[in-house]
């Protein structure tokens, strides 16, 4: 079960990501009326989103319909442009959105592992240069398509704070962030310093328009350099009081966009059954708590991510999206799929794959149209796409489009 966490999107009552939003005179009812009067590109969907990267304003009103209407994103964890095509190809067959997500080993590895990661120069790079790619290809698919990153822990920063400054760059030229959303991972620091290092980097994401998604007790295992696997099991739980803590916090930033990882008892990675307590009641829980503070008649006044979807039983997966799931991060399954369709591809040809000349069909046939690295790519594509379309299924993201 991959990334071991809940995500709660700290909206207002009202649908808004702050209280500084909620407070202010443009409020959710107004935005959507707004939005009513542009062209809609999916008539599900909410005016402001349309086909490519979803950013700002766009990402509030497309994270407040899955809440609303009680489906979750897939959130898949990519490593180069096979794994980010397979994701915005799954998205077009199951008519829904999709969040690509680049980690810090993943930029590194699409920049490649031979290039100079000097201050992680080359995770930098290849994270944007991925981020870049899916801007171009994107609106081919005719999806929404999020643009994420995964944790970055507190020796981390100075990656994120190269992939920060291409986003101003981005803003500066565009008017929008290259990026929809970064997470930072500070669980291992006390929660005061946790939230106060997020509330620097909110302060800078909001002149952007970025979501901050950041992380709130641990995930435990491993996973891409983020290694939990001796964690106190008593900190695989988040308690509601920390989760509004954050919350107050991070709302006196004006324009503030944030979303909160609360562990519930997930881990990375896959496990056998038992091994793993899930309790995802905590985000009811947690839902309550936040509707009592901030005394309002919004029933789900947060918005949760739940990380850790790899593994997870599809019962956990409803439960979880009816206290307000709206994505579900996915890594475990979607890599071994990639590999599954490599691994039978290789299995059905493998007679045709032992040399360049010569197969059952002849000593002078060539091969080449069967080793052509396009082709068993391809099935690995074609097989992590397939396992997605599964994904929405559990997410009720099937059909969200039109």
């Amino acid at each position: 079960m991959k990334l071991a966490i809940a995500s709660l999107c700290l909206l207002a009552p009202a649908a808004a990501f702050s209280p500084s939003s909620f407070a202010a005179p443009r409020t959710a009812l107004k935005m959507s009326t707004e939005a009513a009067t542009e062209e809609k590109a999916f008539a599900k969907l909410p005016a402001s989103v349309k086909p490519g990267v979803v950013t700002g304003e766009a990402l509030k009103d497309l994270l407040t319909d899955a809440k609303t209407k009680g489906y979750a994103i897939p959130g898949v964890n990519i490593v180069g442009t096979n794994s980010i095509n397979s994701c915005m190809e799954a998205a077009k067959k199951y008519g829904g959105p999709i969040m690509v997500t680049f980690s810090k080993g993943g930029g590194q590895f699409i920049a490649g592992k031979a290039a100079d990661n000097t201050d992680d120069a080359a995770s930098i790079a290849g994270c944007i240069a991925g981020a870049k790619h899916v801007r171009e290809v994107a609106k081919l698919y005719g999806v929404p398509v999020v643009l994420h990153t995964d944790h970055c822990q507190k020796a981390w920063l100075p990656w994120m704070d190269g992939l920060l400054a291409a986003n101003k760059e981005y803003f500066e030229q565009n008017g929008e962030p290259l990026f929809s959303s970064h997470m930072l991972d500070l669980s291992e620091e006390s929660l005061e310093d946790n939230i106060a290092i997020c509330k620097e980097y909110m302060e800078e994401f909001a002149k952007i328009n970025i979501l901050l998604e950041f992380e709130l007790g641990v995930t435990g295992g491993e996973e891409d350099g983020v290694d939990n696997t001796d964690v106190d099991s008593a900190r695989l739980y988040t308690q509601p009081e920390e989760v509004y803590y954050a919350y107050q916090q991070l709302s006196e930033v004006p324009n503030a966009m944030f979303t909160c990882a609360a562990s519930f008892g997930n881990v990375h990675g896959v496990y056998a059954p038992g091994n793993v307590d899930l309790q995802p009641v905590i985000l009811h829980n947690t839902q309550k708590y936040i509707k009592e503070k901030l005394e309002t008649d919004e029933d789900k006044p947060m918005y949760f991510v739940f990380h850790g979807g790899s593994g997870s039983s599809v019962d956990d997966i409803k439960y979880a999206i009816e206290a307000g799931v709206i994505k579900m991060n996915i890594d475990t399954d979607t890599q071994w799929a990639f590999w599954d369709g490599v691994r039978e591809y290789e299995a059905k040809n493998h007679d045709y794959l032992q040399g360049q000349i010569g197969n059952p069909d002849g000593d002078d046939k060539p091969n080449k149209k069967y080793y052509d690295p396009r082709m068993s790519l391809r099935a690995g594509e074609e097989s992590m796409a397939t396992r997605l379309v599964k994904a929405a299924e559990d997410l009720n993201c099937v059909d969200v489009l039109n």
